[in-house]
């Protein structure tokens, strides 16, 4: 009898801390649903130092090979687009790791699935035929390469701080071909850069690429917009919009119009 209740004892306390860490859990998520995407990357990336075994990464989440792509666009001096079928459609295989948990897991093909109801992206589980798929992992922080590389493509989603349904839109749109929206070739006329608040550093963060447009206008809530503060070092703006400095910017929470339109031109969906 005393081994009973000693048993039942043991039940209830490993019940009551599994259901006090969920509900911490969800207490977390409360608080990161306030945040824009562009807040969940930097709050989520911000510990992550350079190593010798570690990804490059510039403009917060963007994988390179070699020190070389600081200063130009893959996509730019190589095909970086995934293949379109037959039947109108572009198929990327990815596959997601085991170490997720049915619950993030869900999360992830949420994201991975919201791109079939606005364009013709289709992602798939892939397949021991396939050459090149897209490897959704939980390393160290939230990147992505931009666009098409080959072979087996990582894309990192963190466990803590990563699994959100605008966080994986955007790593996505990485391997997609897309690049941060303050990047864009005509940010200049949209967008001001105050380097004197940019962390010593990170002022790589702001270079501009020659990109592709795709004939949209320069998008303040594009997802792939950082907010008015990102890799500050005093906490005062880093980006001031132009020619109206009150613009609201940097506050989406999932791929916007634009977002969409440009995905939808690129593919020629």
């Amino acid at each position: 009898m005393s081994v009973f209740r000693f048993s039942a004892l043991a039940l209830l306390l490993l019940s009551a801390c599994c259901w006090a860490h969920e509900e911490t859990a969800e207490e977390a998520a409360e608080d990161a649903g306030e945040l824009s995407v562009s807040e969940l990357l930097e709050r989520a990336n911000s510990h992550l130092t350079r190593s010798d075994n570690g990804p490059i990464l510039i403009e917060g989440d963007v994988t390179i090979d070699n020190e070389a792509e600081r200063n130009a666009d893959p996509c730019t001096s190589r095909g970086c687009k995934w293949g379109k079928y037959t039947d109108g459609k572009v198929y990327i295989p990815y596959y997601i790791a085991s170490h997720f948990s049915s619950r993030e897991k869900s999360i992830i093909t949420r994201g991975l699935e919201s791109f079939s109801s606005f364009s013709c992206i289709r992602f798939r589980p892939s397949q021991s035929s396939d050459r090149d798929w897209l490897s959704i992992e939980s390393k160290d922080g939230c990147y992505s390469f931009v666009g098409r590389r080959g072979g087996k493509q990582v894309v990192s989603l963190a466990r803590r701080g990563c699994l959100y349904h605008g966080t994986v839109q955007h790593e996505l749109l990485h391997a997609l071909g897309f690049n941060h929206e303050q990047t864009r070739s005509d940010r200049d006329n949209h967008i001001r850069v105050m380097m004197q608040n940019v962390q010593s550093g990170m002022e790589h963060n702001f270079r501009k690429i020659a990109t592709l447009n795709q004939g949209t206008s320069y998008d303040y809530n594009s997802v792939m917009q950082y907010h008015r503060t990102a890799f500050s070092k005093n906490n005062q703006p880093t980006m001031v919009p132009y020619p109206n400095p009150n613009v609201s910017f940097g506050n989406a929470r999932e791929m916007s119009r634009n977002d969409i339109a440009r995905l939808n031109t690129l593919y020629r969906c």
